[in-house]
C-alpha cells in the first residue's frame, strides 16, 4: 500500500522524500515498479480510475460511502473498505465542514406560533411539511442572502430566492416559487425560525392566502429547524467554501447550479436511501402507479 501511495503521488512529491517519510527504501519501490502487476493490482488500478471519475462528478465532495454506492450502481461488487483504501491511495477525501463550537445555543421557548413539527422531520407524503430559512454568502460586492424552502419528504429544495438585502420579499419569493412549482392540494405546514421575516404581517397574510399553516422553532434553538440548517451546511461545505465570489452574480450562478443541477437531481441523500431528492420522488410516483 505504501508503494502504491508513492506511485500515485510521484508527480507531486519526490520519490526519495516519500520513501524516507514512509520508512521504505527507494530501491524496493523501484523493484516493485518493475515487477509484473498481479490481477488484484490491475483491478485496483481500474477501480481507482472509476473512483476518481465518480468523485469528480460529485464536485469533489463524496466520501468513500457514497463513492461505494456509485460503484455498486454501475455493477461493481467491491466492499466499502476496499473503496476507502483505494480512495486513500488516490488522495481522495470527503469535504469536511465547519465544526460547531461548544456552548449553549437555546433560550426559553417563545409562544409566537406553535412548533407543529417538534423536531419530527419524518413525513410520509410529499408537500405535507416544508421548512424554510435564510443564510448569507460573502462576495466582494457585499452580502448575498439566500432563502430556501425544502420539502421534508424528499429533502428537495422546492423554492429559493437570492437578493442583496434581507427583506420580506426574499422569503416571500422563495415561498411563492415553492407554491407555484408544487401546487399543493392540501394544507402544508411551513416551518421557520422566529426571525423578523417570518413573524411579520405580510408573511402571515401570504400563508393564509395560499392555505399554508405556520410552525415555528423555539427562539434561539437551531435544532428545531435542523433540516434547513443541514442543507446550508452542505452548501457551504461542498460549494461555497471552495470558492471566492467576485460578484453577487457569480455567487447566484454558482448556487443556482448547486441546487438545480447537483443537489436536487444528483446528490445522494441518506434520508432517501442514497437516492437524490428527485430520484426519491420519482420512485414514489412509480410505486403509486404500480410500476
Amino acid at each position: 500500500m505504501k508503494y502504491a501511495f508513492i506511485k500515485a503521488h510521484q508527480a507531486v512529491f519526490r520519490v526519495r522524500v516519500m520513501c524516507r517519510v514512509l520508512k521504505v527504501h527507494h530501491s524496493g519501490f523501484y523493484a516493485w515498479l518493475k515487477a509484473p502487476l498481479s490481477n488484484r493490482a490491475k483491478d485496483d488500478s481500474r477501480l481507482i480510475d472509476l473512483i476518481k471519475q465518480a468523485w469528480l462528478e460529485s464536485g469533489c465532495v463524496y466520501g468513500y460511502r457514497k463513492l461505494h454506492d456509485d460503484l455498486r450502481s454501475v455493477g461493481e461488487t467491491c466492499s466499502p473498505n476496499r473503496v476507502a483504501r483505494l480512495a486513500s491511495i488516490a488522495g481522495i477525501k470527503a469535504q469536511i465542514g465547519y465544526k460547531r463550537k461548544a456552548g449553549f445555543y437555546g433560550t426559553k421557548p417563545s409562544i409566537a406560533v406553535a412548533n407543529r413539527l417538534q423536531q419530527d422531520f419524518k413525513v410520509g407524503l410529499p408537500d405535507h411539511a416544508w421548512v424554510t430559512d435564510i443564510t448569507y454568502i460573502r462576495t466582494h460586492q457585499g452580502w448575498l442572502y439566500l432563502a430556501v424552502v425544502i420539502d421534508l419528504y424528499s429533502r428537495r429544495v422546492v423554492g429559493w430566492s437570492m437578493q442583496s438585502r434581507m427583506q420580506m420579499d426574499l422569503v416571500l419569493s422563495a415561498l411563492l416559487m415553492a407554491v407555484w412549482r408544487r401546487k399543493p392540494e392540501q394544507k402544508v405546514i411551513v416551518h421557520s425560525d422566529q426571525g423578523s421575516q417570518f413573524t411579520g404581517h405580510e408573511w402571515k397574510a401570504f400563508l393564509k392566502e395560499h392555505h399554508l399553516e405556520a410552525s415555528m422553532s423555539r427562539r434561539g434553538n437551531c435544532h428545531d429547524n435542523a433540516v434547513a440548517e443541514s442543507f446550508f451546511h452542505l452548501l457551504k461545505k461542498e460549494r461555497i467554501r471552495r470558492k471566492t465570489y467576485a460578484t453577487r452574480k457569480d455567487a447566484r450562478d454558482d448556487i443556482f447550479d448547486y441546487i438545480e443541477f447537483f443537489y436536487n437531481p444528483i446528490r445522494k441523500h441518506g434520508n432517501n436511501g442514497l437516492l437524490s431528492p428527485i430520484e426519491f420522488e420519482q420512485q414514489t410516483i412509480m410505486k403509486r402507479q404500480g410500476v
